[in-house]
């Protein structure tokens, strides 16, 4: 311990001296608030003036399947998220490891939805707002410097995302050690963090295009395309 820290001022020696008849204040109680998850506003390129405009994607993504998308699967996510951190750190408070470790997996999964969906929306963009096309400027060097040409990418993206079994998402993430951008997938709604920044997430759920293209997956990967926001990508590779 440092000399500054071991004396005792001359007012402290006197409170202390002072304590054999007078009682000294009690510490107030620390309080902390964990703050809960809530559904995010979806982007202002999603909007018309204060209202939703789900159906800003179409063709490319059904009015109905974003509002169902966003008002009733990610508030699930978000309810669930909340509900499972409030368990787990009841859990904790107690000193509960069993239930502790019990809880993690539900809190990963409905917290890692509740992210993925987040940065799903800033993904996206009509295009009359800017959707669709080619990315520009640092984010096309990148891509270009590893996969070649975007038509090159574009490809083996989608094969990352046919190729999910089950549910899951695909990525083009920057890899912070090397800055370099790859494809990346993930299971369920495991997110992205880690080694990895998240640019661009493509959601290969079901949930995300069966009530449009039922099984015909693969014309959702392709129809995307024409609605992704390279902006957004471009403000997160930093």
């Amino acid at each position: 311990m440092s000399a500054i820290l071991g004396r005792t001022s001359a007012a402290a020696r006197s409170s202390l001296r002072a304590g054999a008849t007078k009682k000294v204040a009690p510490m107030a109680s620390m309080t902390f608030v964990r703050t809960k998850a809530t559904l995010p506003d979806l982007p202002s390129v999603l909007t018309i003036g204060h209202a939703d405009d789900f159906g800003a994607l179409e063709p490319a993504i059904s009015g109905k399947i974003m509002e169902l998308h966003y008002k009733n699967h990610h508030q699930t996510y978000v309810n669930g998220y909340n509900a499972a951190s409030e368990q787990l750190a009841a859990a904790q408070s107690k000193q509960d490891i069993a239930s502790t470790i019990a809880l993690q997996p539900l809190v990963n999964f409905h917290g890692g939805g509740h992210v993925n969906h987040t940065l799903f929306w800033e993904n996206l963009a009509p295009a009359k707002n800017g959707g669709g096309g080619e990315p520009e400027g640092r984010v096309k060097t990148a891509i270009d410097g590893v996969y070649g040409d975007f038509s090159t990418f574009k490809t083996k993206f989608n094969a990352a995302l046919a190729g999910i079994q089950g549910s899951g998402w695909a990525w083009l993430v920057k890899d912070n050690e090397t800055g370099q951008v790859l494809i990346k997938t993930y299971a369920n709604q495991d997110p992205v963090v880690g080694k990895y920044t998240p640019l661009l997430g493509i959601d290969a759920w079901e949930h995300a295009y069966y009530l449009q293209y039922q099984n015909r997956k693969a014309e959702y990967f392709s129809a995307v395309w024409d609605v992704v926001n390279w902006k957004t990508v471009e403000k997160r590779l930093t």
